[in-house]
């Protein structure tokens, strides 16, 4: 079950991410690619998985301090293996905190296909910021 973002992302909206865990540095996400996410081959985009793993690894990081915002600093991605896109079936997501400052967050994310295999990996560095009003309350 979808826990929310806490934040209003129309992108991330646009896409149909969503987030299934939000915590102690660790997050886990949904994406069930539509056929304008797909490539000429007919499997998820690498832009598309770009901002997938963008989005993976800002939520592990703001999940240890979800009032702050965070920015993408940097990141490297490698893909290992196209991202099959099925009917009914999502990629899962899945990003770890490595290390954090005061002001920076060091973060991993993981692309999985549905049946578990590793479809793409990336690392990033993104910097914590002061909320801004687009929060959604949990109230």
């Amino acid at each position: 079950m979808s826990v929310g973002f806490h934040v209003a992302i129309p992108f991330v909206d646009l896409l149909g991410f969503t987030l299934e865990r939000f915590e102690g540095g660790e997050s886990t996400l949904h994406f069930a690619p539509r056929p304008e996410h797909c490539n000429s081959f007919g499997v998820a985009h690498g832009g598309a998985l770009m901002t997938f793993l963008d989005v993976i690894m800002a939520t592990a990081a703001r999940s240890v301090q979800p009032e702050s915002g965070v920015v993408t600093i940097e990141m490297k991605t490698s893909f290992m293996r196209p991202a099959p896109v099925a009917p009914g079936a999502a990629l899962v997501g899945r990003g770890r905190l490595l290390h954090r400052t005061r002001s920076m967050a060091f973060v991993e994310g993981s692309v999985f296909a549905p049946n578990g295999e590793l479809c793409s990996q990336s690392i990033g560095t993104f910097k914590y910021v002061a909320a801004r009003a687009n929060h959604i309350s949990t109230d």
